[in-house]
């Protein structure tokens, strides 16, 4: 199978002769071998990892993504950021930590965000709703 993982900026992964494929998505991990049906998923922030033509296993670390099978003999990976290695633990330890880390700190910042926009809109309703009042609406 032909594997590849983009995410914007580059190519992550290209490769040829991948014998298995497995990565997580909500309902957890999967797996993928030659002639899979087609398929599409979102995957959680996770390693993805595959058996190359050389026998070998090989990893790369996920922030999610969208993963596609096509044909039983494509896998295509676009993510936002993906971090290829063969140091399984590693990525696990620091990698996928890291992701975690700067996922965590965006919903606190675009919960703080919404918290600011609400606490504008109420403010604005207080001081319509007085104008209102005033002008006998």
């Amino acid at each position: 199978m032909k594997l590849s993982i983009v995410t914007p900026l580059a190519v992550a992964v290209e490769a040829d002769g991948v014998t298995s494929f497995t990565a997580e998505d909500a309902s957890g991990r999967f797996g993928v071998l030659q002639g899979h049906a087609d398929f599409l998923t979102v995957l959680s922030i996770s390693v993805a990892s595959w058996t190359g033509a050389d026998g070998k296993r090989h990893h790369a670390a996920v922030r999610g993504g969208v993963l596609t099978v096509t044909g039983g003999n494509a896998i295509h990976l676009s993510t936002r950021e993906a971090v290829p290695g063969d140091d399984l633990e590693k990525l696990s330890d620091e990698v996928l930590s890291r992701f975690q880390q700067e996922e965590d700190a965006h919903r606190t910042e675009h919960v703080d965000a919404t918290r600011l926009q609400l606490a504008a809109i109420r403010q604005i309703v207080e001081t319509f709703g007085r104008g209102a009042r005033r002008e006998g609406y």
